[in-house]
């Protein structure tokens, strides 16, 4: 449901709906999309730190090179070959620039002063869920977050690298007896996603079993922060409007001992499995639930006919409307498109605006 870092790009400009392959069970005229740009890269956000940085635009970009390029840390920077569809689960996305995977925190920091050196912007990935990239690519650098380490402190306290995946960790801590992760299991994501969007399911969230974190910054340095100092809202993070955040790096869970962890854990993926299309290409949900409105966003867009609404590749799942699925050849902007008409739809009908997980 989340990368490590997930922003939502946000310019805007008015479109019209081309005439494409826009279909139904219940016929409805599609209304002009506005608020998406298809040569944004989404869902990046470049650090304020880079914004005097020149880069070079994305449409005059050449990816036709594929030669490996090392720096003086040793860390393997692949060049315009790997493919950011290959890193997300939704399946879309073009080329990026530059592509490097690290394993710890100190390849992390090494990965990050590189970019900065070389006036490069760049983005860190997770799993790449609750992200949408642009088909033309990424004039940049994706540095691809393998930080799996995992460490018992005590009994029900756990250090846990942030790319690590949250999935796996819900299943372990619910498996060992402890409470407060169930609702992890089946989501596609990494500790340090689920964090930085406080991530949550059957009344659970991320940030309740958090003990502390810790970040690296654009400049490169190591922080230590106290659960008791952030403030978490729903889906929100500190995080997100820290300015000089590079990265989570770890993250510490304290959870409590329950004989029916494992229990909840296996009733919250068997239930996941009967109500929403996890053998698909999704990113998860798209939509945030809309707040003091008791009706969750999934509702609102099957109430307004929308399931197995389609534009090109991209459709409105039947199994759950907040889903959206890429039946094997979605663009970035079949889905952009997609969801515009299904946030005009909506707001037509029941006056809510949807806002993009």
């Amino acid at each position: 449901l989340f990368s490590l870092i997930c922003h939502h790009c946000s310019s805007e400009r008015a479109m019209k709906t081309p005439n494409r392959n826009i279909h139904n069970e219940h016929q409805i005229k599609p209304s002009p999309m506005a608020s998406h740009m298809a040569s944004c890269q989404l869902p990046l956000k470049p650090s304020r730190k880079l914004h005097s940085f020149h880069v070079q635009s994305s449409s005059s970009c050449s990816f036709n090179k594929q030669e490996p390029a090392q720096n003086s840390t040793g860390l393997q920077f692949i060049r315009k070959k790997k493919l950011l569809s290959d890193l997300t689960t939704w399946g879309i996305g073009g080329p990026c620039n530059y592509f490097v995977q690290v394993f710890n925190q100190t390849q992390l920091v090494s990965a990050v002063r590189y970019c900065i050196e070389q006036s490069m912007r760049f983005m860190i990935l997770g799993k790449g869920s609750n992200c949408l990239f642009d088909d033309m690519g990424f004039d940049g650098c994706v540095i691809l977050n393998r930080i799996e380490l995992l460490e018992k402190i005590e009994s029900g306290v756990y250090r846990v690298g942030s790319g690590y995946p949250f999935n796996r960790f819900g299943v372990m801590s619910a498996n060992e007896g402890f409470s407060g992760l169930e609702f992890a299991t089946g989501v596609p994501g990494t500790v340090g996603g689920a964090t930085y969007m406080n991530a949550g399911a059957n009344r659970q969230e991320t940030a309740a079993a958090i003990d502390s974190i810790e970040i690296i910054t654009n400049e490169g340095e190591l922080k230590m922060l106290k659960r008791r100092e952030l403030s978490f809202g729903y889906r929100s993070s500190p995080f997100q409007e820290m300015k000089d955040l590079a990265s989570i790096t770890a993250v510490t869970f304290r959870l409590n001992f329950s004989k029916t962890a494992r229990e909840m854990q296996q009733e919250y993926l068997a239930r996941r499995w009967r109500t929403q299309p996890l053998g698909q290409r999704s990113a998860g949900s798209v939509f945030r639930n809309p707040s003091s409105m008791g009706v969750s966003a999934a509702e609102l867009i099957e109430k307004s006919g929308l399931k197995g609404l389609r534009v090109g590749g991209a459709m409105v799942s039947n199994k759950h409307a907040n889903f959206f699925i890429n039946c094997g050849s979605a663009t970035s902007q079949d889905m952009l498109e997609l969801i515009g008409l299904v946030k005009d739809a909506v707001n037509q009908k029941f006056g809510v605006e949807l806002k993009e997980e």
